[in-house]
């Protein structure tokens, strides 16, 4: 014969995000990460600067390298969101609040680096359509 288990003598089990996580595990993660984040984001970003004045002295394209230095930027930001998420599965409150301080300033870096990108780039000006004349002065073709 089975017995069955009532649902008192169970042993619940816990989610690891069934909980909120304690102050100082959360406190030492989420500063951690954010100081983590900043060194690497730095350093990245000075070995980008140095790559750029390296192709500016050598008349090499500086463009390719503005652009590798905006791809890990996004990059950056991607980490940074998935390490929300995996605060968010924690139930870490101060990690959370660090990582999305984090997210913002990169983003605002990034979009900053997407502008000058842009502005140190213009688009070529449109190519004129098969029926267009130039209008001279004088040649009474103007309209």
């Amino acid at each position: 014969m089975s017995e069955s288990v009532s649902e008192s003598e169970r042993v619940p089990f816990n989610w690891p995000w069934s909980r909120r996580t304690a102050l100082t595990p959360d406190l030492v993660v989420g500063i951690s990460l954010l100081l983590l984040e900043a060194a690497a984001f730095i350093g990245v970003r000075l070995g980008s600067g140095m790559s750029v004045w390296v192709a500016e002295w050598a008349d090499a394209d500086t463009a390719s390298v503005q652009r590798a230095s905006i791809r890990a930027a996004e990059y950056f930001l991607l980490t940074t969101l998935a390490f929300v998420v995996l605060a968010v599965l924690a139930r870490a409150p101060w990690t959370i609040a660090l990582q999305l301080l984090a997210a913002v300033t990169l983003a605002v870096l990034l979009a900053y680096s997407q502008h000058a990108y842009d502005q140190s780039h213009p688009r070529p000006a449109p190519t004129p359509g098969p029926n267009y004349q130039p209008c001279y002065s004088g040649s009474g073709t103007c309209d």
